[in-house]
């Protein structure tokens, strides 16, 4: 059994239980140590999954949140706003991700879900802390960004759109 698959079946596990399930009982079904359970928790957890370790076990409390790349452009002056229509509109900004010619594929996490860290975001860049990584690609820029659901993301594509930001969404 692969990594991936080793995750996929945990996650059915703890997904599907009424009741925790202790590391040790998916470290003997999945045939490794309870190490590589706990490696394997922290993977689920970063792929968006709410699972929480218990006394008696994991559980999991939700399910994980759609994603989806938007490709975007904007001005500096425009990229509060676009920042804003995405958690307006209940997504959450995971990343920016600029594909250089000579670097290759640049990301730096984001993690802004509301009103109030786009506002912190806005502050480090107007103090010059760091320039906007968009800047080193003439503007085209990608976004990660999750939501509750399917719905939610199209009707962030079509704000995006809308306001003339998307160039086009990626997956």
């Amino acid at each position: 059994m692969s990594g991936k698959e080793r995750r996929e079946e945990i996650l059915q596990r703890i997904t599907n239980s009424k009741t925790p399930v202790s590391g040790a009982a998916l470290a003997k079904s999945c045939e490794v140590s309870r190490q590589v359970i706990v490696q394997d928790i922290a993977l689920i957890r970063a792929a968006g999954y709410d699972v929480i370790a218990t006394n008696r076990g994991y559980i999991c409390s939700s399910p994980v949140r759609e994603k989806r790349v938007f490709e975007v452009n904007h001005t500096d002056e425009q990229m509060q706003d676009e920042l804003n229509t995405i958690v307006d509109f209940g997504g959450v900004v995971l990343d920016v991700i600029v594909r250089h010619e000579v670097y290759g594929e640049l990301r730096a996490e984001l993690n802004i879900s509301s009103r109030n860290k786009v506002a912190l975001f806005m502050e480090e860049i107007r103090q010059g802390k760091s320039r906007p990584l968009k800047n080193i690609t003439s503007g085209e820029h990608f976004h990660t960004v999750s939501a509750d659901s399917a719905q939610t993301l199209d009707l962030i594509e079509e704000e995006l759109r809308k306001k003339d930001y998307l160039v086009r969404t990626v997956k």
